[in-house]
């Protein structure tokens, strides 16, 4: 083995530039794969961090109830219009009981409860419709991570406190520390300040929706016990649905997986997934097929030595082992040198908590450096079987006259 290794070397050396070029291009496959990597990892990262990094992953909500309908015992067709009653609001009054449960199933990252509602936003004459949402002051950012879209003021949410989105503000001229008048569907008024203003970038939040503490939210829906949903949030949002099946089996509380309304999303990440691992799929196979013909060309260009080692008695399994090992070495040099330069180019990129809208989201940490190696090394020791066993045959006198 230790003599397959020297001729190995001394192959590589005899023809530096030859094994140099070959090198390159093994590292440039390599470089290929990492900055796909990185590049598919950070974006399917953005994606979800802007889309379902932003929703309850588990949300329990109580299920609106339509009272029935007593009909006329009489023969014939009745026709009735049935109008949603929107003055009687769905909630959990005996989920309070099983918060400390639901903590701590495994994987739950943070448990929201929350009061929702629709309401006027007031101040003179000008009224603006909104939805409003009351949370506990000390989880404002546990679903929706409002601190990080904060433009304004603070997402301290005490007594007398509101936050709204920026386009609602400056649709409203409102501003930081102003005074407003909440009025609820209840009819139920209070006035609060302006104590943050947030900007999540799209325009139906931003707009519309507004965030008050839990116990503001109780005196403007007259709510003195329960809470209108609960939102969960995991350390793998994948294990939504196991969660929530879980959830049910535990407590009995009707809760729902985040995938069941965004389904599409799912398959988009899924989708582009498949993609990325079609790409890397593509860079090996362009490793493998640059070794085997460099290999190729090394065994019609050595005949004559290995005939030389057949005529001396060389089996030919060590014939094999030799362009084995070549093109093992190959492999090694060229995936630590694209390995190498892929982390040097990454490190011009920001970071995962940099990502901005309109740049690339490329993270770094997702390079897979190791996999790739590993995967070139054995990519290149497959693609010298072939050149190995084509050396293998050859026949010692013809390669000798040669």
């Amino acid at each position: 083995m230790l003599y397959a290794l020297k001729i190995a070397s001394r192959y590589m050396t005899s023809n530096k530039a030859q094994s140099a070029l070959l090198i390159f291009g093994v590292a440039v496959g390599v470089f290929i794969f990492i900055f796909m990597s990185a590049l598919i990892g950070g974006l399917a990262d953005y994606i979800l961090s802007r889309t379902a990094g932003d929703l309850s992953h588990v949300t329990i909500e109580a299920e609106a109830r339509v009272p029935s309908l007593l009909l006329p015992d009489e023969k014939g067709a009745v026709l009735l219009v049935q109008k949603k009653d929107t003055s009687r609001e769905a909630r959990l009054s005996s989920v309070d009981a099983f918060i400390p449960v639901i903590e701590q199933l495994p994987g739950v990252k943070a448990v929201s409860r929350e009061i929702t509602g629709g309401g006027f936003l007031k101040r003179g004459v000008q009224s603006a419709q909104v939805s409003v949402t009351g949370v506990e002051p000390a989880k404002v950012s546990a679903i929706i991570n409002l601190k990080s879209y904060l433009v304004a003021g603070t997402v301290d949410l005490g007594p007398g406190k509101v936050l709204i989105g920026k386009k609602l503000a400056d649709d409203m001229s409102y501003r930081l520390g102003q005074t407003v008048e909440l009025q609820a569907d209840t009819g139920i008024s209070q006035s609060l300040i302006v104590s943050g203003i947030y900007e999540i970038g799209s325009g139906g939040p931003d707009r519309r929706q507004v965030y008050v503490s839990l116990a503001v939210a109780r005196t403007l829906f007259a709510l003195p016990q329960g809470v209108s949903r609960v939102e969960i949030k995991l350390a793998d949002l994948y294990q939504a649905d196991a969660t929530t099946a879980r959830i049910k089996a535990i407590t009995g509380l009707p809760a729902t997986s985040w995938t069941e309304n965004a389904a599409q999303l799912l398959d988009a990440l899924k989708a582009q997934a498949q993609t990325g691992l079609m790409l890397k799929s593509f860079a090996l196979i362009t490793i493998v097929i640059g070794i085997a013909s460099a290999l190729l060309l090394s065994t019609y260009r050595r005949r004559p030595e290995i005939g030389i080692m057949r005529a001396m008695g060389a089996p030919r399994s060590f014939v094999v082992t030799v362009f084995v090992i070549q093109g093992a070495m190959i492999g090694l040099a060229g995936g630590l040198l694209g390995a190498g330069l892929g982390y040097l180019v990454l490190l011009a990129f920001p970071g995962r908590e940099a990502f901005k809208p309109g740049n690339l989201p490329i993270d770094i940490t997702q390079g897979a450096y190791g996999l790739a190696i590993l995967l070139t090394v054995i990519s290149a020791t497959l693609a010298s079987i072939l050149p190995a066993r084509a050396a293998s045959r050859v026949d010692p006198v013809t390669a000798i006259g040669q």
